[in-house]
């Protein structure tokens, strides 16, 4: 079990800050990286000193979170906004705190050469559904780019500023905190066709804000149950419901099905089968069942992956239509 953590104390410049000393290993890029949606996030930022930024809007409201580990492995946040008692309560269990990473037993040598060389790898619970099932959506059947970009766009666009130190460098890093419920449901049709957001994601998106309240309950299911509620949205299947468990949940055993790519590289990894389809991908991750999730998330930092070929997928730009 973590040791517990001392009180959070109040700081100056309306911040509060709390330490907590993990129970083993922890490397938070590797932990916070999931929830990172392209190299211009505008809720997420990863600094060259090992500084990790994050906001999101969380259920006492929007607040902005500074997370840094020390050499002896103690892990210190600051926070700010009416959110920042909420995730700094929650900074164990965002770092891995729930996690049981002595839970897997690698049945191939890659997974456990790899596990041996990333001991700090935990799986974040962030408890907070929305913020990972609305790009989930924005990123149903189109590259990565278009869906970073249509993120970027209507977070900047309709989120607000996060909140934060007043100082020049923390402005300079451009955090936003992401629309509520009612903002986003209120997302005139053109913007949503001016962020390269065709009508079937879109839709699906304002399905989801209307019952926000019902999708985040998810968060405190078991795995089966929140699948099965967020799958109540039309337009969100097990795909799209995998990579927010995952997120939302710290779900170890949500593995993503229906994804384009991550077949062909699981079979790769683990039968020299880059051709894998979706029944072949669960039958070689069968052996880790409980731990499905983290087996891939080992491949996938194994760099055991099969070389990229022509691009399956072209990239559209619905916005010029």
């Amino acid at each position: 079990m973590p040791r517990q953590a001392p009180a959070v104390t109040d700081a100056s410049g309306g911040s509060r800050t709390r330490t907590w000393t993990p129970p083993g290993p922890l490397d938070l890029r590797l932990v916070l990286s999931p929830l990172r949606r392209g190299p211009a996030d505008p809720t997420y930022r990863a600094l060259p000193d090992g500084t990790f930024w994050r906001t999101t809007r969380t259920p006492a409201g929007p607040g902005t979170l500074r997370v840094s580990a020390s050499q002896d492995g103690t892990v210190s946040a600051q926070a700010w906004g009416p959110g920042a008692p909420w995730l700094l309560d929650r900074l164990p269990a965002l770092l891995g705190a729930d996690d049981s990473p002595d839970d897997f037993r690698p049945r191939h040598r890659l997974l456990a050469l790899t596990r041996h060389r990333r001991p700090g790898l935990r799986l974040l619970r962030t408890g907070l559904v929305m913020e990972s099932l609305i790009p989930s959506i924005l990123e149903q059947k189109v590259t990565t780019d278009e869906a970073y970009r249509a993120w970027r766009l209507l977070v900047r666009t309709y989120g607000t500023p996060a909140p934060g130190p007043s100082d020049e460098a923390f402005g300079a890093y451009g955090l936003y905190v992401m629309p509520d419920a009612r903002t986003w449901s209120l997302v005139p049709s053109w913007e949503w066709h001016r962020a390269g957001v065709d009508s079937k994601r879109s839709a699906t998106i304002l399905r989801a804000v209307r019952v926000a309240r019902r999708m985040e309950e998810a968060a405190a299911m078991e795995l089966p149950e929140a699948m099965a509620r967020l799958q109540l949205i039309p337009g969100i299947g097990p795909w799209t419901a995998a990579e927010t468990l995952q997120r939302s949940n710290g779900a170890a055993d949500a593995v993503t099905v229906g994804d384009l790519h991550l077949p062909g590289i699981v079979g790769h990894a683990l039968a020299d089968n880059r051709n894998a389809d979706d029944e072949e991908m669960l039958a070689l991750l069968a052996p880790y069942a409980g731990q499905r999730h983290r087996a891939t998330r080992l491949i996938m930092l194994s760099g055991r992956t099969p070389a990229r070929r022509a691009p399956r997928m072209t990239p559209g730009d619905i916005a010029r239509l």
